[in-house]
C-alpha cells in the first residue's frame, strides 16, 4: 500500500460511473483525471468482479503518473491486491479497524457516516482518514440514501478529520456545502452526465474559491 503521506485534503472527489464495458469505462474517466480532481474512487456496481480488477489495475497507472490517489469501493481486499491507494467502506462493508491492520498506517480509508456523528466518531476511532456525510440533496445515484443536515459537517469538526459531502452535488449547490464545512465533495453523475465532463470538473473546483473569484471561465 503506497498511499502518499501527504495527500489533498481538499477538493473534488470523483467517483467512478457504473459502466459494464470495461473499454468505455475507461474511455469516460480518464480523459477527465487531468482535470483537477484530488481523489478518485473507483466505484462500478454494473462490473464483474474480474472486470473490477482490471479496471482498478488500468487506472492506477494513469492516477500514478498524476499523482492521483485511487480508492476502492466497498472492497479493502481488492484495494491490498491491486496496490490501489486504500479503500472506502460503508457502513455494511465490514470492519474499518480490520481494514485499517491490514492496508497499513499510510493507507487512504473512508467511511459512509450517512447522517449520523456517532458513526464518524466511531470511523475515526478505528482509523478513517476521512468521514463521509450524505446525501444532502436528492441522489440520481442512490435515490433513496438518507438525507444528512449540513449541520453535520460543522458538529463532526472536532474529530480532526476532512469532511466529505455527497449526494445530489451540483456546482451550484456545492458553494453551499463548502460554506458549512465540507473539505472534500464526492461527485459521479454531475461530472460523468455532463455534456462537457471535464468543464463539469472545473465548475465543481470552483466551489472552493472564494467567492469574489467564483468567475465563469
Amino acid at each position: 500500500m503506497n498511499a502518499p503521506s501527504s495527500w489533498p485534503r481538499r477538493g473534488l472527489y470523483l467517483l467512478t460511473p457504473d459502466d459494464p464495458d470495461t473499454d468505455r469505462f475507461l474511455a469516460r474517466v480518464r480523459p477527465v483525471l487531468a482535470d483537477g480532481p484530488v481523489l478518485l474512487q473507483y466505484r462500478n456496481k454494473a462490473a464483474a468482479p474480474a472486470d473490477r480488477r482490471r479496471q482498478v489495475e488500468a487506472l492506477l497507472p494513469a492516477c500514478r503518473a498524476l499523482g492521483l490517489p485511487l480508492l476502492v469501493n466497498d472492497d479493502w481486499r481488492l484495494a491490498a491486491e491491486t496496490g490501489a491507494d486504500g479503500a472506502h467502506l460503508g457502513q455494511d462493508d465490514g470492519s474499518l479497524a480490520e481494514a485499517r491492520r491490514a492496508l497499513g498506517p499510510t493507507a487512504l480509508l473512508g467511511a459512509s457516516c450517512y447522517d449520523q456523528l456517532a458513526l464518524a466518531e466511531r470511523a475515526a476511532a478505528a482509523g478513517a482518514s476521512y468521514v463521509a456525510f450524505g446525501a444532502f440533496f436528492a441522489s440520481g445515484t442512490k435515490p433513496l440514501a438518507r438525507r444528512a443536515d449540513l449541520q453535520l459537517l460543522a458538529d463532526s469538526a472536532v474529530l480532526g478529520l476532512p469532511r466529505v459531502a455527497i449526494g445530489g452535488i451540483t456546482p451550484d449547490n456545492a458553494p453551499t456545502l463548502v460554506a458549512a464545512g465540507a473539505d472534500l465533495l464526492a461527485v459521479i453523475g454531475g461530472v460523468f452526465e455532463a455534456r462537457d465532463p471535464a468543464a463539469a470538473v472545473r465548475a465543481y473546483r470552483r466551489a472552493f474559491d472564494p467567492p469574489s473569484q467564483r468567475v465563469n471561465p
